[in-house]
């Protein structure tokens, strides 16, 4: 669904103190109120229909053209301001089942009903709050600063990452045919290892292929008095699991980063029946599609022959399943990811811009750099700790919550003030300069 800025709107966001084109002295304060209502709110992958509207508004509000419901419940803001380059700017809307434990006043108590029929709780344990934050305050003062400026800004306001399948289901949709297609992707997530007011960077695979995998194995089942007249999946899948950590250890190269994990693995209901199959569920991670393939391929090879060496029927092989759905390498383009962490030293202070190692996450953001011809991309990371907290963490006497956690908490005020600055001295190195 389109719509177009409307007066009402606008006059909305200003009366109700969210609109981000304010940058007068409450403007921090305007944004730590959108913070605190997207952290109560909180909606899981492909439900994101409040937040998604949330955004929605936002964008209106700052005169943007958008777009509802792509590619789920994906937004798509634009904002043409004369020639010059196209920058899209991605923020992820999703938040994760998890229930928290920070014990903070503005702590979510959002409970929804799973899938299953299960009271299930929802978090941002992964910081997506503070990613809409920035993405509506750097969208307010592009707007602000469009004098300075001349192209298109896109404005992407993502579903699902936490499911790998947001980015996917807008590109699906169409988004760079349907709208301008980029000549740079940005976008950023916060880090709970670096303190707030940091920016972090990594040129080149920041973070990783994910696969997830399942395997069936199958048996001959029976009585656990009578192993010799079965074909026990149990013992097969035990050894297929040993089997797969030569992979990384012996079939792969010490210089190229893998991990393989099994994360699931189920079979049979009673102690004295051996079950007819086994299931598993395995991830893979790599930075590269050669290290991607070579994995599959050994796990498919792997599977078969020790199926054939425990004398599976040949229509008892074991099933091995590559899921649709993956997250690639989000591939930060080396002269762009230089050139932009020159900015951020300009903004914050070489002393508040370090350079980070890869990660094994996963991360959506990738898809927009990989499609054909390849776009220049960055995804950077925004500290978001406390610095008290840090502090101790270094000293050995805490230690910090990861993402995900139920205990991680961003401290939201320095990192929001922190993402706007360097995302938008970023995007407006990037526009066109107006002489």
């Amino acid at each position: 669904m389109w719509r177009m800025c409307a007066i009402c709107i606008l006059i909305w966001g200003w009366t109700t103190g969210l609109c981000a084109t304010d940058l007068s002295a409450s403007h921090d304060e305007r944004l730590e109120a959108l913070y605190l209502y997207l952290h109560q709110n909180p909606e899981l992958s492909f439900h994101e229909q409040n937040t998604a509207r949330r955004m929605a508004d936002e964008l209106l509000a700052l005169g943007f053209s958008v777009t509802e419901n792509f590619g789920g419940t994906g937004v798509v803001g634009v904002l043409a301001n004369g020639a010059g380059p196209t920058v899209l700017i991605r923020a992820d809307m999703d938040a994760l089942p998890v229930k928290e434990q920070t014990g903070l006043d503005y702590a979510s108590t959002v409970v929804v009903t799973s899938n299953d029929g299960n009271a299930q709780p929802v978090m941002h344990a992964c910081g997506h709050d503070i990613h809409m934050t920035v993405f509506v305050g750097t969208a307010g003062r592009l707007m602000r600063a469009r004098d300075q400026w001349s192209g298109t800004l896109i404005m992407i306001a993502q579903p699902a990452e936490e499911r790998g399948a947001g980015a996917n289901a807008m590109l699906k949709a169409g988004l760079f045919t349907k709208f301008p297609r980029p000549d740079f992707n940005l976008a950023l997530h916060v880090s709970a290892g670096v303190p707030a007011g940091k920016v972090g960077y990594v040129a080149g695979p920041a973070l990783a292929n994910v696969d997830s995998v399942d395997i069936t194995v199958h048996g001959v089942g029976g009585h656990g008095a009578y192993p010799h007249a079965v074909r026990d999946p149990v013992v097969l899948a035990a050894e297929i699991v040993t089997a797969m950590q030569t992979i990384v250890s012996r079939e792969l190269s010490p210089l190229e980063p893998a991990v393989l994990s099994v994360g699931s693995i189920h079979g049979g209901h009673k102690h004295n029946v051996i079950p007819d199959k086994v299931t598993m569920q395995l991830t893979l991670r790599s930075y590269t599609a050669e290290v991607r393939r070579q994995m599959i391929e050994a796990i498919k090879r792997i599977s078969k022959n020790l199926a054939i060496a425990a004398r599976m029927p040949a229509d008892k092989m074991p099933e091995v399943v590559v899921k649709e759905q993956y997250t690639p390498v989000a591939y930060n383009d080396p002269e762009l990811t230089h050139r932009l962490a020159a900015i951020f030293r300009g903004e914050i202070g070489a002393d508040n811009v370090i350079e980070l190692s890869p990660v094994m996450g996963g991360e959506d953001f990738g898809r927009y750099g990989q499609v054909e011809p390849k776009i220049p991309s960055l995804i950077y990371w925004l500290g978001a700790v406390d610095r008290t907290l840090f502090a101790k963490s270094k000293a050995g006497s805490t230690a910090l919550p990861s993402l995900h956690s139920p205990l991680f908490a961003p401290e939201y005020r320095m990192t929001i003030r922190t993402g706007v600055r360097v995302m938008t001295a970023a995007a407006l190195d990037l526009l066109g300069k107006v002489e």
